[in-house]
């Protein structure tokens, strides 16, 4: 079992030169494209008093985070479960992580950095345009950005559609929530909850019209 940094840095080389100066304290010309392209992303945060650290997934058209300048990302919070796992571990802790994607690309960009939540005019109104105006929006203070090499997309062939299993694969969400919780409600096939979740999507936008 490995307990000590002597031990884990015995098990591997020392990590090359341009993999340590890739790492850039601000968003530039590159990473910014890469943002303004992406409709996906994975955002990381912890809680406090020993909590367990949550990912949540997040997603809109290309660019539904903005850039407001080199250090800053805006972060719009759209509707969801309304559990605010994600929001709450930022009142105790302001430190979170991004992963954005961009489909058919075979590197990610990984930005660190402190969350602000804000709730003010200035900056949910910079989402009025959006499907959905926010709540509030994640102002991102950035620490650190850099592009993720291809080796793990090229390994799980993440975007070859001849790789991929059909849905059948896995029971509809509802029927694998039903089976681990028990619930009373009736199932419903994954058409059917596809369904729901387009009116409700076209909801929230005729809302925000």
């Amino acid at each position: 079992m490995i307990q000590t940094l002597e031990q884990l840095r015995g098990l591997y080389a020392a990590p090359g030169e341009r993999a340590l100066r890739k790492q850039l304290d601000h968003v530039d010309p590159h990473a910014a494209r890469f943002i303004a392209l992406s409709p996906f992303c994975v955002v990381a945060t912890g809680g406090v008093y020993g909590a367990l650290l949550d990912a949540s997934p997040r997603g809109g058209t290309p660019g539904f985070v903005k850039l407001a300048d080199e250090r800053t990302l805006l972060l719009p919070d759209s509707g969801g479960n309304n559990r605010l796992d994600t929001l709450e571990n930022l009142l105790a802790d302001p430190r979170l992580a991004l992963i954005f994607l961009v489909p058919n690309v075979q590197e990610t960009l990984r930005v660190n950095g402190r969350a602000r939540l804000r709730d003010e005019a200035e900056f949910v109104d910079r989402f009025a345009e959006e499907r959905q105006r926010p709540r509030l929006v994640i102002e991102v203070q950035v620490e650190e950005v850099y592009l993720h090499c291809a080796k793990a997309f090229m390994r799980s062939q993440l975007w070859q559609p001849g790789t991929w299993p059909e849905r059948a694969a896995l029971p509809s969400m509802n029927q694998m929530i039903h089976d681990q919780i028990g619930a009373g409600a009736p199932t419903e096939t994954q058409e059917q909850m596809l369904a729901r979740y387009r009116d409700q999507l076209a909801q929230e936008t005729q809302a925000s019209a």
